[in-house]
């Protein structure tokens, strides 16, 4: 079983993804967050496999909440879910330890994938996303997480 906390400050978005990811059959909602510092909280308590991120949140962002999350638990993969599709933002949130970026114009089964992926300690870039990057710049996807 792969253990997730979903972190969104929309609680709509939040109950949504707890369905969809619960239907997957091999992933469990340990918990949720309203805004990075929670999300901080939630990691503190539980240490899950994955933490699906929201960028944009109150309180403290998602790309500053992943650099804490590394520190304390060290095996947490962070995969990214956010409305922001510039290059900045990718970079910013890929320079914090995130080990995946999609947006949240992504199908339900990429994001399934994408969880299980980091689990597995690869990285994930969603396809939408990767068209903003050279080939170049792409490499980092193929590179297992260390």
């Amino acid at each position: 079983m792969i253990t997730v906390i979903l972190a969104d400050d929309h609680a709509v978005l939040r109950d949504g993804l707890r369905y969809l990811l619960e239907a997957a059959g091999d992933i469990q909602i340990l918990s949720m967050a309203a805004n990075g510092q929670e999300a901080i909280d939630q990691a503190r308590k539980h240490c899950p496999d994955v933490i699906v991120m929201d960028i944009s949140m109150p309180v403290m962002s998602g790309i500053d909440a992943t650099r804490h999350i590394g520190k304390i638990c060290k095996h947490t993969k962070v995969a990214i879910l956010s409305m922001h599709h510039t290059t900045e933002y990718i970079q910013r949130a890929l320079e914090a330890g995130a080990a995946g970026y999609l947006l949240k114009d992504s199908a339900g089964a990429e994001l399934v994938a994408a969880i299980r992926a980091v689990k597995d300690g690869k990285r994930y870039i969603s396809k939408s996303v990767s068209k903003n990057f050279g080939d170049s710049d792409l490499l980092w996807k193929e590179n297992p997480i260390n």
